[in-house]
C-alpha cells in the first residue's frame, strides 16, 4: 500500500507538471504574439501606468495631463503592485505584465488539478485541468492587463492550500499563509473579501468524534485567524490611504461609482460612464477621489431606496451581462487593436469563448446531476442543463447554485461544494447589487471543470490513494450531495 501510494502520488506530481508546462507554453505564445501588437486598454491602461510609476519609486499616484501628480485608489493597488515587481527586474514593458499573467494562469490549471484530485479520479482530474489549460477566454487574456484572471488564479490557488493545510492537520501556524495570501487576493479585488474567513474555516482539521458544536466553534476560530489575519495585512494600505487621500478607505474609492452605476437604467446592467446627466447634482463640484467616491455612493443608496422595484428589475439583466455570454478576451483584443481585431475576428473569437463556456457549463450541470441524490439537486442540475442550451445562461448558473444547496454544503463535508457554493453566490450577490460584465464571471469559469467531474464516495476509483488526506478526510471531503435540501442535517 505504501508503494502504491508513492506510485499514484508520483503519478499525479507528473501529471501536474506537465499540464502546467502546456498551460504555460499556451499563455507564453500568446504574451510573445501580442506583445507588440496589443498595448493596454480599458482599465490595463491605470494599471500599467501606476505599476510603472510603482517600479520607479514614485509609490501608487496619478500624473495629470497638465503634469500635476496626486495620489491614487480609485483602484485596488493589489495588481499594478504585483506587476510593478516584474516592471523593477525586467522592465516597464507590457510583455513583463503578460508574463506575470502567464505564469499566473499556468498556476491556475496547476490549483484545478490538486483540488480535483480531492474529488476525483486521476484521469478525471486531467481533463478539468485541460478544461481550464484549454479555455480560449483564458489563453487570449493572458494579453490583457486586467486583474479577473490573476484573481481567479489566486482563488483556486488559496483553496488548494487550504485543502493542503486540513490534509495536514496542522494549527493556526498553517494557517498563517492563508491569511496573508487572503489579504493579497483583497488587495487585488477587494469584493472577494467574504471568501478568506471561508478559507479559514475549511482549513481546520477536526476529528471525527468531536461534537458539532465544538467542530463549529473551531472552525469559526480558523475562520477569524484567517480573515484577522488578511485585515492586518491590508491595514497598512488602509492607513496609507487615510493619511494621502482626502478620506479613509479600506483598499479602494470606486464602491460608491459602482453602486450609482447599478442604478441606472441608460447602462441595461452594464456598465454606463458616470457624467453629463448622470452625474448626481450634489456631486458635480465634488472632487477629492473618496469624496466623489461617497457622494455617489449616498446618491446610489438614495436612488436604490427611492425606487427599489425598478432597481431590482435590473437584476436580471445584470446577471445576464454577467452569464449569457464569455466575449472576454476578443472584446479586450479588439478594444487594444481594433485593426487586428475586427469585428468578423471579434465575432469569431466570441463565438469560441462562448461554446467553451457553455460546454463546461453543462458539463457542470451533468456532472451535479449524476453527483446528487435528492430530487432537489437533480431538478436544480436538470434545470442547468437546459438553460445552458438556451440564450440565458444566468438562469443555467442560478440552477448550478440551486443544485449545489440543494446539497446542503458544509466545510466539514465537501469542502468543495462548499466553497463553490460560496463563491457563485458571491457573484450572483455582488453584481445584482452592482453590475455586470462577462469579466467579472472570469473568478468562477475554473470551478465549473471541478463541478463537472466530481463522483460520489461509493465509485470505487475513489478509494486510490492520490489524496495526501487520510480516509477519514478523503470520504468527508468527496464531492457528492446528501439527500436534498429538507432532508439537510
Amino acid at each position: 500500500m505504501t508503494e502504491l501510494r508513492a506510485d499514484a502520488r508520483a503519478a499525479a506530481r507528473r501529471q501536474a507538471l506537465w499540464l502546467f508546462g502546456l498551460a504555460l507554453s499556451l499563455r507564453l505564445l500568446v504574451a510573445l504574439w501580442a506583445a507588440s501588437r496589443f498595448p493596454p486598454a480599458d482599465d490595463g491602461v491605470f494599471y500599467h501606468a501606476v505599476a510603472r510609476r510603482l517600479a520607479h519609486g514614485d509609490g501608487y499616484t496619478w500624473q495629470w495631463p497638465d503634469g500635476a501628480v496626486t495620489y491614487a485608489a480609485h483602484y485596488p493597488v493589489g495588481y499594478p503592485a504585483l506587476l510593478s515587481l516584474a516592471y523593477a527586474v525586467a522592465g516597464s514593458r507590457p510583455l513583463c505584465a503578460m508574463l506575470v499573467n502567464a505564469l499566473m494562469g499556468a498556476l491556475l490549471v496547476v490549483g484545478v488539478h490538486t483540488c480535483a484530485l480531492r474529488v476525483t479520479s486521476l484521469g478525471r482530474a486531467r481533463l478539468a485541468a485541460l478544461a481550464v489549460a484549454l479555455h480560449p477566454t483564458l489563453i487570449l487574456y493572458t494579453a490583457a492587463l486586467m486583474t479577473e484572471a490573476v484573481a481567479a488564479s489566486s482563488v483556486m490557488l488559496l483553496f488548494s492550500g487550504a485543502l493542503l493545510v486540513r490534509a495536514k492537520r496542522g494549527g493556526w501556524g498553517f494557517r498563517l499563509p492563508l491569511g496573508v495570501g487572503g489579504g493579497l487576493l483583497v488587495l487585488i479585488r477587494p469584493q472577494l473579501l467574504p471568501l478568506v474567513p471561508v478559507l479559514g474555516a475549511v482549513a481546520v482539521s477536526v476529528p471525527a468524534e468531536l461534537g458539532r458544536g465544538r467542530e463549529l466553534l473551531a472552525r469559526l476560530r480558523g475562520a477569524a485567524e484567517v480573515l484577522l489575519l488578511a485585515l492586518l495585512c491590508c491595514a497598512p494600505w488602509t492607513l496609507r490611504n487615510c493619511a494621502k487621500m482626502d478620506g479613509c478607505v479600506f483598499v479602494s474609492a470606486n464602491g460608491g461609482w459602482n453602486l450609482l452605476i447599478g442604478t441606472l437604467r441608460e447602462g441595461q446592467g452594464s456598465f454606463v460612464p458616470i457624467a453629463g446627466s448622470t452625474v448626481p447634482p450634489e456631486c458635480r463640484s465634488v472632487f477629492g477621489e473618496v469624496a466623489k467616491d461617497r457622494c455617489f455612493g449616498r446618491a446610489g443608496l438614495r436612488r436604490v431606496r427611492a425606487e427599489p422595484a425598478a432597481w431590482l428589475a435590473l437584476a436580471p439583466r445584470k446577471l445576464g451581462q454577467l452569464f449569457d455570454h464569455s466575449a472576454v478576451a476578443s472584446s479586450y483584443l479588439q478594444t487594444s487593436n481594433g485593426r487586428i481585431v475586427t469585428d468578423r475576428v471579434k465575432l469569431a473569437l466570441a463565438i469560441a469563448e462562448t461554446v467553451w463556456s457553455r460546454l463546461l457549463l453543462l458539463g457542470a450541470g451533468v456532472g451535479l446531476f449524476l453527483a446528487s441524490r435528492g430530487w432537489w439537486g437533480r431538478g436544480f442540475a436538470l434545470g442547468a442543463v437546459l438553460f445552458t442550451l438556451s440564450p440565458w445562461g444566468y438562469l443555467a448558473e442560478l440552477a448550478v447554485l440551486g443544485a449545489l444547496l440543494a446539497g446542503c454544503p458544509q466545510p466539514g463535508r465537501r469542502p468543495l461544494f462548499f466553497f463553490a457554493t460560496t463563491l457563485l453566490g458571491l457573484c450572483v450577490v455582488t453584481h445584482i447589487v452592482f453590475f455586470g460584465a462577462a469579466r467579472y464571471a472570469l473568478v468562477w469559469t475554473p470551478w465549473l471543470p471541478l463541478l463537472m467531474v466530481g463522483r460520489r464516495s461509493d465509485d470505487p476509483d475513489l478509494r486510490l490513494p492520490f489524496e495526501s488526506l487520510t480516509a477519514v478526510h478523503a470520504a468527508e471531503d468527496n464531492f457528492r450531495s446528501s439527500t436534498g435540501a429538507p432532508g439537510c442535517r
